[in-house]
């Protein structure tokens, strides 16, 4: 076997790789200092040269302060040429940098995600140049031999062969509309856990109340809470007066589980910051629900299809619309947009043992909604479509497993939906009750399919107008 160092560097596609994998065995030596690949392959008797996707392309290697560039141009011989430069951040000298890509004739850039240091730059940019942000784990180098130049220049040489894998970067207006979501899912949790700190006072302070209603931020707790707060004494009949509907069956539940409380100055001072706290996110989650909801307008139609799922509903669906978008085009197929959302198991197999194949930490936001919308699914009693495969796969599996397998299952069908604009009708469910132009079109299914079974077994069909 022979070895070939190319001035320019060449790699393959997935594709071409898995063919070559399984004719000849191939071999890939790296040389980062040098950033060449020597590509080693005996393929029909001879050596198979590569194409280069990108002959003009750049790499850039981020930072908060700068950024390096660098612009790898390759020639019909194959011999790449660099030209480097640093950027500052700001946004006067990213106006350079767009302006010093174009002159250069350069219109496809990737960089890697660095925190946010990425975004400023995209935005600049995605207006003239396609830009793709790749994942850390997609262009890293080896340690000990990185530098900045290097790095810019190991990713242009990826980039120019096309073996990048791009991120999902949804359009602006889905952008700003995940910006939001995304703040709303964190002030959510604050609240959350300011109900926390305000239930936990309450333990300290010997009041069960919370043993006896159901949420303690409801409209008879609440005002209990007050009552508790500012009162000297405690007046069980002034209290039962505040108690609403339901709760007055259990007045003297709940009368039980103040009397003898012991209420210190730091947990009530620590109480109303909670109580306060906890009203002003819920002020600042109503702002951000009527912004997202008028943003959400020019995908209604969507989500018009989205709520024909069992357990989504139209503020979920505009959720999850922030989250995968509208154009389910970028993603391969449903399996793709799975994988991306962290439902499908991860691949970690050596020396033919399979090890932990847990579901992957992606889709740290989308997740948990899907996760929501699939509990919902399970109790919807109009529709228990979704809860007849929960109980199926509860049996051998656990509630764990079976509600990853509904959220996947409801995640499939939204990217079919958007993807053929069609409500939910799954093909196991009951016909009659579907609409009559859905059922006329998979009528018309279950027919071409069964006229191509019977030519396939040798059967000739005779079209009713030729036997009149």
């Amino acid at each position: 076997m022979c070895r070939i160092s190319f001035q320019a560097q060449i790699s393959v596609t997935s594709s071409t790789h898995t063919n070559l994998c399984k004719s000849k065995p191939c071999l890939y030596l790296l040389d980062i200092q040098s950033m060449s690949i020597y590509f080693l392959t005996l393929f029909q008797g001879g050596l198979l040269m590569l194409k280069i996707v990108h002959p003009v392309c750049c790499g850039m290697d981020v930072h908060k302060k700068f950024v390096v560039a660098t612009i790898a141009t390759t020639d019909l011989k194959n011999v790449t040429t660099y030209v480097k430069k640093r950027f500052a951040t700001f946004n006067s000298d990213l106006r350079g940098l767009e302006a010093w890509l174009l002159k250069n004739d350069c219109t496809e850039v990737c960089m890697e995600s660095t925190g946010k240091y990425w975004i400023p730059i995209h935005n600049v940019l995605e207006g003239n140049c396609h830009v793709v942000v790749a994942n850390p784990k997609y262009v890293a180098a080896i340690k000990g031999q990185k530098t900045d130049d290097k790095d810019s220049a190991w990713i242009a040489d990826l980039f120019k062969f096309g073996i990048v894998p791009a991120s999902f970067i949804p359009p602006k207006p889905i952008r700003m509309l995940r910006e939001l979501f995304r703040y709303r899912f964190k002030l959510v949790g604050h609240r959350a856990s300011e109900k926390n700190r305000l239930q936990n006072a309450l333990t300290v302070s010997n009041i069960a109340l919370g043993s006896v209603v159901t949420d303690t931020f409801g409209k008879s707790s609440s005002a209990i809470i007050e009552y508790i707060l500012s009162c000297d004494t405690f007046d069980p009949e002034f209290c039962k007066t505040l108690l609403q509907k339901s709760l007055k069956n259990k007045a003297d539940e709940v009368i039980q589980s103040i009397i003898g409380y012991e209420l210190s100055s730091d947990q009530s001072t620590k109480m109303k910051v909670c109580r306060k706290h906890f009203d002003y996110i819920t002020e600042c989650v109503d702002v951000l629900d009527e912004k997202i909801a008028s943003l959400a307008m020019p995908y209604q139609d969507y989500i018009n299809l989205a709520v024909t799922l069992p357990g989504v509903k139209e503020q979920s669906a505009s959720f999850i619309i922030a989250e995968i978008g509208n154009d389910m085009t970028v993603f391969h197929s449903s399996k793709h947009l799975c994988s991306w959302a962290g439902l499908t198991p991860q691949n970690n197999e050596s020396a033919g043992k399979k090890k932990s194949v847990h579901v992957s930490r992606a889709g740290v936001y989308l997740k948990p909604l899907l996760v929501q919308c699939a509990n919902a699914a399970i109790k919807d009693s109009k529709n228990p479509y979704f809860k007849i495969k929960y109980d199926c796969i509860k049996k051998r599996r656990g509630h764990k497993r079976a509600i990853i397998a509904i959220a996947r299952m409801i995640l499939t069908c939204l990217y079919h939906m958007f993807l053929k604009k069609e409500a939910f009708n799954p093909s196991d469910t009951n016909y009659s009750d579907i609409p009559e132009v859905l059922y006329e079109k998979h009528k018309q299914q279950y027919i071409t399919n069964a006229i191509k079974l019977l030519e396939r077994e040798g059967c000739k069909i005779i079209p009713p107008s030729a036997t009149a």
